[in-house]
Parts: C-alpha cells; structure tokens; sequence
C-alpha cells in the first residue's frame, strides 16, 4: 500500500469554527426557551452535533511521527508534518514513529562457509520511510524486521569463512567487517522493504567460534603464528650467513672449499635458528 497524504487544514482554524459554531448553538437555544422558536432550537442542536464532529477532527503530530488515519476499514492518508491540524472526523489514527531505531540481535549460532559453527551477532539501524506500509503490509513492523534481520544475518554469516587462514577466499568475517556489513546491510533492506523500512547501517558486534571448537582454532591460530615466525628466523637466518661467507671471501680471512662452507652454514644455521643460547667450543688445533 502506497503512502498519500491525507487532508488537512490548520487547526486553529477548526477552533475558531468550534467557536463559532458553539455560539451559534447556545443562541438558538437561548431563543428558543425565549421565543419557543423550533427552527432555532433545531439549528442549534446541528450546530452542538457539528461541534461533536469538529472535537474528533483534531490532531497533534509531534517532530519525526506519523499519523496513518482510516475511516470505517478504508485507508485515507498519512499526516508526517508536525503541528495541530483538522483532519476529517470519526477517523482512526494509528502513531508511526519515524525516528531512527537500533536494536541489537541476539548471538546466533551458524555455520559458517567452511562448515564451523561460529557465534555471530549484529547491530541494525533503521527507520520508516512509508508509514502505510509499516502499518498495514506487515502485522507489527517492529518484530518483522529482527524477525528478518536475524534471518538475514545467517545468511550472510553462512556465505564467508571466519577466517581466511590460507589465503583460499578474497572476503572473511573476521578481516572484512566493513564489506561483510556492507552486504548485511544490502540483504536486510532487500527484505523489509515490504514493510517500508530503510536500513541506515548494520554492523557485525560480535564474533567468535562456537565453545566447542574454539580450543582447537585456537591451537591452529597460535601454530600458524608461530610458523610465521619461524619463516622470519630463518629467512634472516640464510641472509646472515650468506653475508658473512661473501665477507670472509671478499677479505680473502680465509679460503673455504665447499666442505668448509657446508659445516660453516650448518654451524651458522644452528646457532642462529636455535631457541636456546649456544655453548661454543674452543679448537685449539685444526678445523680437522
């Protein structure tokens, strides 16, 4: 249902007609307890049904609300402009906030691409841009979006892995917040478009794997670190080496055949790579 606004006039107006019309009732009746005049007696109590008529007209619509207004089941309009107005009599008015509204979601347990379950929750910003729809295309617009954010996040949730551990996918939960909560934010005002809400941002709060198998990726995240590290070591370890072997050469300290420069680097290699400090030894006579 398409959102239209609905008639209206200022509502100072309608008190001055109030005005009006209740002295006009007053009159007649007061003529007519004097003159016995039927015509204005009938007059005046048009006048006082017109005023009962007029009093149900008026409305207040504060800042960032809305009023929708039916009359006996029809849809007529929407009022969003704040002020005091007179609007047809005898309607319903239901209030539409069109403030902005977060809320945050419960912690869902999914699966995520790679088949691990992960505890995942979001924040969601929104707000109503159709009030028509707000009230009438859904039963109550307020559960149908975290009904379809929860929905939503799952989703998404299930289309990336945690981690990009190995480098085999371009996006990950956890290293791509902004472009995850991009995508969220796309597949949520996809689905509560129908109740004429616009999604502002949503933004992945919390992340973590399920208790059951978070020790073990744990595990795999501290022996990957440490991998990295050790290729570190290692990487300076052969540069350290091949300086101080094009050094000694350069120099012309001493002359190396290719035996020599074998257990040099593996000398090198083992003091240097090792966790624990070396123990030298002294040779006091040929390197044989």
């Amino acid at each position: 249902m398409k959102e239209k606004d609905m008639f209206k006039v200022n509502g100072f107006f309608g008190v001055l007609l109030f005005i009006l019309l209740g002295a006009a009732a007053v009159l007649g009746v007061r003529q007519f307890t004097l003159y016995e005049n039927y015509v204005l007696l009938v007059l005046g109590v048009l006048c006082g049904l017109l005023m009962f008529f007029i009093l149900t007209g008026f409305t207040i619509v504060q800042p960032n609300q809305a009023k929708v207004f039916t009359l006996f089941g029809r849809y007529l309009g929407v009022i969003k402009h704040e002020g005091f107005y007179l609007t047809i009599p005898l309607t319903v008015r239901k209030t539409v906030s069109l403030r902005v509204i977060n809320f945050n979601s419960d912690k869902l347990k999914v699966n995520d691409l790679e088949g691990n379950p992960i505890e995942i929750a979001a924040v969601v910003v929104y707000k109503v841009v159709d009030s028509a729809k707000a009230v009438f295309d859904v039963e109550n617009y307020k559960g149908f979006v975290h009904t379809q954010s929860e929905t939503g996040l799952r989703h998404v949730a299930s289309q990336y892995p945690y981690d990009n551990m190995n480098n085999d996918y371009e996006i990950s939960l956890r290293q791509h917040s902004d472009e995850v909560g991009d995508e969220l934010t796309k597949d949520l005002q996809k689905r509560l478009e129908l109740a004429g809400v616009e999604i502002i941002e949503a933004r992945i709060m919390h992340l973590a794997y399920s208790s059951e198998i978070a020790s073990a990726m744990l595990q795999r995240q501290q022996a990957k670190a440490v991998l990295a590290a050790r290729k570190v070591i290692v990487d300076g370890a052969v540069m350290m080496v091949k300086s101080a072997i094009d050094q000694l050469k350069e120099e012309g300290i001493v002359e190396l055949d290719e035996e020599k420069k074998a257990q040099m680097v593996n000398n090198l290699m083992v003091a240097i790579v090792s966790e624990k400090g070396s123990q030298p030894v002294i040779n006091t006579g040929t390197i044989y």
